[in-house]
């Protein structure tokens, strides 16, 4: 009778990765295949295995509410190859470097004062944009009953944003012509 109680459990456990994993996936690729994701990963310094494995790795413990180990993360990524945790480690130490250079050249751009500059002003009312878009988007998910209305406005938000967004990907957004 142990031995069908410890094998039941196994199954269970395994069952339950598998969910958890799924659950995970399903997740990653929503929020990869977001419009807004896409366009401001597109023009980030990060590529698109970078951003999922910091998603894994930020987010993982808080869909699980439990610490997983690297090798674990690894796993939840999307790709079907079976995927090392020396691999992930690699790819996950290049996205927190190049996270933390894009806030260093933040940082700089501020204490030399360039946020005062109006080339920059575009970026700053897009960010607010995103701000906009993302409480408002926050709204409508919160809500049981969404009003016809309020999806209008989230998708008119969601497309003046990938407008404004598209438009200052490209390096001319930032001259002075």
């Amino acid at each position: 009778m142990l031995v069908y109680k410890t094998v039941s459990y196994q199954q269970e456990l395994l069952r339950e990765r598998k969910t958890v994993k799924e659950n995970v996936q399903k997740w990653l690729i929503r929020s990869i295949n977001d419009p807004i994701v896409k366009i401001l990963g597109k023009n980030s310094n990060l590529t698109k295995t970078q951003l999922e494995t910091l998603l894994i790795d930020f987010l993982a413990a808080n869909i699980l509410g439990k610490p997983l180990k690297n090798e674990e993360k690894a796993q939840l990524r999307l790709s079907k190859a079976k995927l090392s945790r020396g691999a992930f480690n690699a790819t996950l130490k290049q996205a927190r470097k190049n996270v933390i250079e894009s806030m260093y050249t933040i940082i700089l751009l501020g204490y030399l004062g360039l946020f005062n500059n109006t080339r920059l002003d575009p970026y700053l009312e897009a960010a607010s944009k995103l701000h906009h878009y993302v409480s408002a988007y926050r709204d409508v998910l919160s809500n049981e009953k969404v009003a016809e209305e309020q999806q209008r406005i989230v998708n008119m938000l969601r497309e003046e944003l990938e407008r404004s967004l598209e438009e200052l990907s490209g390096t001319s957004a930032l001259s002075e012509a």
